[in-house]
């Protein structure tokens, strides 16, 4: 091969295929290196997010405030000159009173629900054992396996007896004072550390917001730098639909599980379940899981509400079950739409996917990020198939892009 300047490449010039060659093959490498000290780069990984977890969680903070910062400059601020500074400080001031509101209402009613549970625990145990001997009596279940299980379930029921707990809780004091000293000097530590990092979170936020339009520009001047000027239109298509999809579907699950959870509350109050407040909490919260988060969510509350009150515990899995389909089949579609383009059969693959590599977060950003993957497959997998001459029907097409059969069946 010879270059413009008529010489020879010497041995050790690349042309563009070698060097793609060689990185392929230096990626390569790198990945099974990783792959087989994978503990050593997932703590690595874990320092370096530890060091930069406040402008993490302060870019999360102001991802999750974007929408109505830009609805307040937009729409309220919209003539006035400083309006992204006005913008951003009724937002976050409404924010502040939204959440203090919600703590003063709900955090205290939460914790005495807690407390009257443990405080109520031998009672209620008592008398999920007495239900369970009437019922074996009633339809003739006697058995050696029931009796053990209930001569169990009542050595249980006596080891929740408050003078045991007291008893324990003063041994387990007298023998790990050192180790609780350790633990309360961690515990201080860390409850430091995470005002910390809460404050400097959100100061992050607030410089982020404010700086959006600067960051931007910075963002695709990168790019333009970075990657080929044919490619960087492609890049920032595909970052705006990523973008449109998380944002379409992070507030759309906030907002439908507040209703949820609001629903959830109202309900159980007319139907007399006990401890109303913490059981629709739960609901509410976990109802930002897609699909399973009604059921994860159903499950310990049934389980608290059986040994309380076994129709309560009925009542209430009744109505979880009619509110999940109320939000599966009315209140998502309506909120959320088609903003991840998604079937329940992808949707599922992606929360299981999701929250067996990264747990919780992953079932909460599984679907959206599957969403993306799915939507670039899709539109590679169309225009492999127009250079093909066959739309995305299988149908054929000529050389002028218009078909020539019909009858086939959809891919």
């Amino acid at each position: 091969m010879l270059y413009s300047g008529g010489g020879k490449r010497k041995w050790y010039q690349l042309d563009s295929r070698g060097l793609s060659n060689l990185i392929v093959v230096c990626v390569g490498i790198l990945l099974y290196q990783g792959l087989t000290h994978f503990t050593q780069v997932r703590n690595a990984v874990q320092g370096v997010v530890d060091v930069f977890a406040p402008f993490i969680v302060g870019f999360v903070i102001a991802y999750l405030l974007n929408t109505p910062v830009d609805f307040f400059e937009e729409k309220v601020y919209a003539r006035f000159r400083a309006k992204r500074v006005f913008s951003i400080l009724t937002v976050y001031v409404l924010a502040l009173m939204i959440i203090t509101i919600l703590l003063q209402m709900i955090l205290p009613q939460v914790a005495d629900s807690i407390r009257q549970l443990f405080s109520n625990l031998s009672v209620y145990l008592g008398n999920l054992s007495q239900m369970v001997q009437d019922l074996i009596s009633r339809f003739h279940l006697e058995g050696e396996g029931l009796t053990n299980l209930v001569e169990s379930y009542n050595e249980l029921i006596q080891n929740f007896t408050s003078a045991d707990i007291v008893k324990r809780a003063t041994e387990f004091l007298s023998t790990s004072a050192s180790e609780l000293w350790s633990l309360g000097m961690s515990v201080g530590n860390g409850v430091i550390s995470g005002v910390v990092t809460v404050l400097t979170a959100m100061i992050a936020s607030i410089y982020m917001l404010a700086g959006k339009p600067r960051l931007l520009k910075q963002v695709k001047k990168l790019i333009y730098a970075i990657f080929p000027a044919g490619r960087v239109d492609r890049i920032l298509t595909v970052s705006s639909n990523a973008n449109r999809i998380f944002v379409g579907f992070i507030n759309g699950k906030i907002l439908d599980s507040a209703i949820i959870g609001v629903l959830c509350f109202l309900l159980s109050s007319i139907l007399k379940i006990p401890y109303a407040i913490l059981v629709s909490v739960v609901v509410g919260v976990t109802n930002v899981i897609p699909f399973f988060g009604p059921i994860i969510g159903a499950v310990p509350c049934v389980m608290i509400l059986i040994m309380v009150d076994f129709w309560a515990a009925l009542r209430f899995g009744v109505m979880v079950i009619i509110l999940q389909q109320f939000d599966g089949n009315i209140l998502g579609p309506k909120i959320l739409g088609n903003s991840t383009g998604l079937s329940a059969l992808w949707v599922l693959v992606a929360i299981v996917v999701g929250g067996g590599l990264f747990g919780f977060p992953g079932m909460l950003l599984g679907v959206p990020t599957f969403a993306v993957f799915y939507s670039l497959l899709r539109e590679w997998t169309d225009a492999r198939l127009r250079r093909m001459g066959i739309d995305e029907t299988g149908k054929p097409l000529d050389k002028d892009g218009i078909l020539t059969g019909a009858g086939e069946q959809k891919l």
